[in-house]
């Protein structure tokens, strides 16, 4: 991966809150409020602009549980406002979660975060060649390790892609 952008820290109980009330109490329009603090991070940073943007895929089991995938909502609205009235094209279909995995947060031991997910994305059949060469904006809510995060940039990468960077809301801390 070419870089990992933070936008605010987990120790932040307003930011840890909105986080926990988006992801596990179904808190849809907190996409806005994250998205936007994602937005001024990346608007502060040195990033580049990119020529996609690819929220981290949930498994299909996972998304019929939660019922929307939060890291593409969060991903559509950085996608609106980032080059306002030059929306950044959001691929959905380009990685694909294939593999069911555990919970990463219900795993404490870093090398078994990184076997739990190991493996679990892939590129389908028929999409590598737009992914090569492209600069893509990886977008999720919460780092720890970054496991599943450079997972899916090793995965993008051996597909052809130039540079992958990542953006979370926070990182939360590792114990």
């Amino acid at each position: 991966m070419d870089g990992l952008l933070v936008a605010a820290s987990y120790k932040d109980k307003a930011v840890s809150s909105a986080v926990h009330l988006y992801k596990y109490r179904f808190v849809e329009d907190f996409s806005r409020i994250l998205g936007d603090i994602m937005l001024k991070s990346i608007r502060d940073s040195e990033l580049p602009l990119p020529d996609v943007i690819i929220p981290i895929p949930l498994h299909k089991r996972r998304l019929r549980w939660r019922g929307f995938n939060q890291s593409e909502l969060i991903a559509k609205r950085i996608s609106e406002k980032i080059t306002p009235g030059f929306p950044i094209s959001i691929e959905n279909n380009l990685l694909e979660r294939f593999r069911y995995t555990h919970p990463q947060m219900e795993i404490k031991n870093q090398a078994k975060r990184r076997k739990n997910i190991e493996k679990a994305f892939k590129i389908p059949g028929d999409k590598p060649e737009l992914v090569r060469n492209k600069r893509i904006l990886l977008v999720d809510d919460v780092a720890t390790t970054g496991a599943t995060i450079f997972e899916c940039a090793k995965t993008l990468k051996k597909s052809g892609a130039s540079e992958v960077f990542a953006v979370v809301v926070a990182r939360q801390g590792w114990r």
